[in-house]
Parts: structure tokens; C-alpha cells; sequence
């Protein structure tokens, strides 16, 4: 008798739970409610990709309900693509959203260079669509056209790697020669870099005013012996031409990435190139800003002017046996030191080396000036002149100036009408001339 209790106890539990319309919804009456009133997407070039966005769409309702259509307003045709609670495509039907629940629509867009514009808006809606009802969120993105410069495929099906002598040592880094039609960026339109651009010896490869380079990852530009690099920014009062400094930086264009150190690699002046003059620039987020390798014999020459390098991983300015006059100039968060100059001639005039770095240990000082080689020639020195006026070396640490020495070589470093900040309290320094 127990038995047949139990039995029909359940059997009456199974009945009475069949009739429940948990699973059943109601359309909805045009009153879901979205994370965002608009999907501003980032700034892509066109044929490349952007992030992944995403919209939450919320069920305020006490009861279940579905949506007969969500989908771009532009269909098929659409350079969106949508995944709808874990679902992708373009138009879904009959989706349903729990009560007080909420699901997630995730955006992204690859849009096609079939625009003459060099910038421009690409927008489409989703729609939320219901008997008598629609409710829209807008998408946009801005996009801007390019040129895009990276190394040829090889026979191995990798891309071509460039043969480099590095301190006697044969090294490869992926990349490629610039052809000859391309040694003038012009304002057109932007340059996307991929792998190292190397400029041809003999070559000149000349910036216009405007220009937007952009790199990706273990990207950057390295000038040859005999090749020259002139970058030629103009500054005008014209509010029409604010634009026209020349401004290297990452392919990422979304805001996050905005001041992200080591996106890409460094400019690269290398020994025997020459005639460099640099003039109303902007180098951001790289690993090493500047990088310009001469010898005793015949230091790199870069006039450097009116110009700003900052969040470099490593440092803003390395120069090894250069020669640079800098004027007007403003260095600043580096991972290590913002001026690095080991041998060679320097004169700067107006010019700012700060260091506030904040993202994990310094070891290096804003400028760090020595006549000691690095690497396989340590034990040898060179001669260092130096000269700083009208300037200020500071940062967020007490020592942002330091020298290391060979007495056995010359070093000659001149101040004048120049801050620099250097706090001794523990008098650390005080016995060293």
C-alpha cells in the first residue's frame, strides 16, 4: 500500500508539472533596454578587423519573452557580423530572453576599401523587431584607408626575413627593401607597416607633413648605410592644419591602446646612413623611440627638432657615436632612461628629458650619459661631448641624471640654464666629483 502511495504521489507531481507554461513567453512590446544606446566600434583601416564589442539586451519583465527578429538593418549585405547569445549571423528569428534576465549580442565588422574617401563613417543598425514594435541601435565605426606595406612570402611560405650585421654578428629580421615607389609617404592616406621597412642604401625615404604611420608588432623603419630618413612636419597656425606633424605609432587604434609602451619596434639610424633630419614629429609606443648607431669615425648625423617621443618600453632616445643637434623636444615615460647617449656629439636647446614612468620599475635615470661601450666592446671606451641649455632633466625619482665614466676617454658634458633634478638625501653622491 506504501508502494502504491508513492506511485501515484509522483505520478500526480508528473501531471501537475506538464501543465506549467514555465516555457512559455510573451513577444516583447518594444521595451527591452540595451547597455548602450550606440556601439561606437574603433577605428579600423579598411580590409583589416576590429575588436569584438558587445551589447547587453535586458528583460526588465516579470515573464519571459521573445523576439520575433533581430538582425542589421543592412541584412546580408551588411560589413557587420553579430553572434546573438552564442549564435553568429546577420538576421535571427524568435529569440528568447528569460525574465529579468539578459543576453549578450557580440560586434565586429570588416569593411572593404571600395570608398574614395579617405576617412570615413561606416554605420548600420540592429534591429529588434516585433509586431508594431522595432527598437534600433545604431553601429559605427570610423575607417580610414591605407597603404599597406609588409614583407613578400618566401619559397618556404614565411615572409621574407632582411640579413643584418649586428655588432659582427650576422642576425635576420622579418621584413622588407622599400620599393622605389614607395620612398615618398605622402598624406593620402595612412601607412600600415608589417615586419621592418628598410630603406635601400642610397635611398631617401621622405615623410610629408600629415603623414600617419603605423605599426604592428616587431614593426618599424631602419635606414641603411648611405640611406637617409627625412621626416618633414610642418607646424601652422592654420586651425585648418593642426593636423600636419608627422605622428609614428601602433596599428591598434582602439582607445585602450592609446598609450601602451612596446607596440611596435624603433626607428633604426643606422652606422654609415646619414643627412637625418626629423622636424615636427610624434613617436609613441614603441619599444625604443629613436635608435641612432654611428662610429669614431663618422657619427650618424640627425637634426632633431620641434619633435615629442614618449611611452617607449626601453628608452625614448638611444644614440650610439651619433651626432645630434636637438631642439624644441619633449622625451618622456620610458621604461628605462628617456636619454641614453653612449659616445658621440650632442647639443640640445629647449628640450624637456622627463621620466615619470609608472608601469613597474625603473632602473635607468631620465638621461644617463656614459663613454663605456656595452656588449662584446665593454672594456673599451669612447669620446662623449655634450651640451644642454635652456632645458630640464626630472622625473619621479630623486637621481634623473647620472654619469658612468671612463677617466681614460673623453667626456665632456656642459650645463646651461638648465633644472635638473637630482636629490642626494642619504649623501650618497657626496665624495664623487
Amino acid at each position: 500500500m506504501k508502494k502504491f502511495s508513492t506511485i501515484c504521489l509522483m505520478l500526480m507531481l508528473v501531471l501537475w508539472s506538464s501543465c506549467r507554461s514555465d516555457f512559455e513567453t510573451v513577444e516583447t512590446m518594444g521595451n527591452l533596454e540595451f547597455s548602450r544606446d550606440t556601439v561606437f566600434l574603433d577605428t579600423i583601416f579598411t580590409n583589416t578587423s576590429t575588436s569584438t564589442y558587445s551589447l547587453k539586451v535586458y528583460n526588465r519583465r516579470n515573464e519571459d519573452i521573445h523576439i520575433p527578429e533581430i538582425s542589421l538593418a543592412l541584412g546580408e549585405t551588411s560589413e557587420y557580423r553579430l553572434n546573438v547569445d552564442g549564435m553568429p549571423g546577420k538576421i535571427f528569428e524568435e529569440v528568447e530572453i528569460l525574465a529579468n534576465d539578459s543576453i549578450y549580442i557580440f560586434i565586429e565588422t570588416t569593411v572593404d576599401a571600395q570608398h574614395e574617401q579617405n576617412m570615413f563613417l561606416y554605420e548600420d543598425f540592429i534591429q529588434f523587431i516585433s509586431s508594431g514594435h522595432r527598437q534600433e541601435v545604431p553601429l559605427i565605426t570610423l575607417v580610414k584607408d591605407a597603404v599597406f606595406l609588409y614583407p613578400a612570402k618566401g619559397t618556404d611560405g614565411f615572409p621574407e626575413r632582411i640579413p643584418l650585421d649586428i655588432n659582427g654578428n650576422q642576425q635576420t629580421v622579418q621584413g622588407f627593401y622599400i620599393s622605389e615607389e614607395n620612398l615618398q609617404f605622402t598624406n593620402n592616406k595612412a601607412y600600415v607597416i608589417y615586419g621592418y621597412a628598410v630603406v635601400p642604401s642610397g635611398k631617401t625615404l621622405s615623410i610629408e607633413a600629415g603623414s600617419r604611420i603605423h605599426f604592428h608588432a616587431e614593426s618599424g623603419i631602419i635606414v641603411s648605410e648611405n640611406a637617409t630618413l627625412q621626416v618633414n612636419g610642418e607646424y601652422s597656425e592654420d586651425p585648418k592644419k593642426l593636423e600636419n606633424e608627422v605622428i609614428f605609432e601602433g596599428a591598434r587604434m582602439e582607445p585602450q591602446f592609446e598609450n601602451i609602451p612596446g607596440q611596435w619596434g624603433m626607428i633604426w639610424l643606422r652606422e654609415g646612413s646619414k643627412n637625418h633630419h626629423i622636424n615636427y614629429a610624434t613617436i609613441k609606443n614603441s619599444g625604443i623611440g629613436l635608435l641612432v648607431e654611428g662610429s669614431s669615425k663618422t657619427p650618424t648625423p640627425l637634426q632633431l627638432s620641434n619633435t615629442q617621443i614618449y611611452n617607449s618600453a626601453v628608452n625614448g632616445i638611444r644614440a650610439v657615436k651619433a651626432n645630434i643637434s636637438g631642439e624644441n623636444l619633449v622625451v618622456n615615460n620610458n621604461g628605462r632612461s628617456s636619454l641614453h647617449l653612449i659616445g658621440g656629439q650632442y647639443e640640445f636647446n629647449h628640450c624637456t628629458f622627463a621620466n615619470y614612468w609608472r608601469q613597474g620599475f625603473r632602473p635607468d635615470p631620465a638621461v644617463l650619459i656614459e663613454n663605456i661601450l656595452v656588449g662584446d666592446q665593454a672594456s673599451q671606451g669612447t669620446i662623449i661631448s655634450a651640451k644642454f641649455s635652456n632645458s630640464i632633466i626630472f622625473g619621479n625619482e630623486n637621481f634623473e641624471l647620472l654619469f658612468n665614466k671612463n677617466d681614460n676617454y673623453g667626456f665632456e658634458v656642459f650645463f646651461q640654464n638648465t633644472l635638473i633634478k637630482f636629490n642626494d638625501p642619504n649623501a650618497a653622491f657626496s665624495e664623487d666629483p
